[in-house]
């Protein structure tokens, strides 16, 4: 699998996120873009099938969690935007996961890309133990829940870059790991707590790294991208 760097849209409107990506119309390259949360709920659908049309490749990051049925539905909707990825939480269980999975595939038996979430990268082990109860290191529980995602079937996990590599001990080397808490060794880590440069991310193994702020609030947002795209793929 090649590597690649996914840009974090994280705009609350359409019109933002057409006026960053208009941006890099001119390169041959275009790049794959995140659409999360923030984005998704202000624009809807909508604003998947445009970027979509404009060639972008999509990871639909909507991180669901609910009771297996649920999931299950939602999924099956989502598969129909013709994403290339989309993720859910792993702490929903591996019943849940395996819901996911079967509602995602469409009749024809393709689907796209399904990651789960281990822990947030936001998340350090004071938060794990104090605000969650969970006494075991990040590390193992990051490592429980990956392989929790192999079992059930999906193609690989979000995760720290710094827990890409053993990942991929555990679970294969055709896991896919996608990676935030990516900045420049010269940028703001921000309110991530597990972070790593791109050129660490590729070294460790990451297969996709996610970028946010680090491009979409740089001053030239081309060249911050086309610097990732050096560090981690090229």
């Amino acid at each position: 699998m090649g590597k690649d760097v996914i840009i974090a849209c994280d705009f609350d409107s359409a019109e933002k996120t057409f006026a960053f990506l208009d941006r890099f119309e001119g390169l041959d390259r275009k790049p794959f873009v995140k659409i999360g949360m923030e984005l998704y709920y202000a624009e809807g659908p909508s604003i998947v099938k445009e970027i979509k049309r404009r060639g972008h490749k999509i990871f639909l990051d909507l991180k669901l969690h609910d009771i297996p049925n649920t999931v299950k539905k939602s999924m099956a909707v989502l598969s129909r935007l013709d994403v290339d990825m989309t993720n859910l939480h792993a702490g929903g269980t591996i019943p849940m996961m395996e819901a996911a999975l079967e509602g995602l595939t469409r009749p024809d038996g393709t689907r796209p890309i399904l990651i789960a979430v281990t822990q947030l990268t936001s998340t350090d082990q004071e938060h794990m133990t104090k605000d969650l109860l969970i006494d075991h290191p990040v590390a193992d529980v990051v490592m429980h829940y990956a392989s929790n995602a192999k079992t059930a079937g999906l193609d690989g996990v979000v995760c720290s870059p710094l827990e890409a590599g053993k990942v991929h001990e555990r679970c294969g080397a055709d896991f896919v790991t996608v990676t935030p808490g990516v900045r420049f060794a010269d940028g703001d880590k921000g309110d991530q707590k597990r972070v790593m440069t791109p050129a660490e991310a590729k070294k460790i193994g990451s297969d996709y790294i996610v970028v946010g702020r680090p491009i979409t609030a740089a001053e030239d947002p081309v060249a911050a991208y086309n610097r990732c795209v050096a560090e981690f793929v090229d």
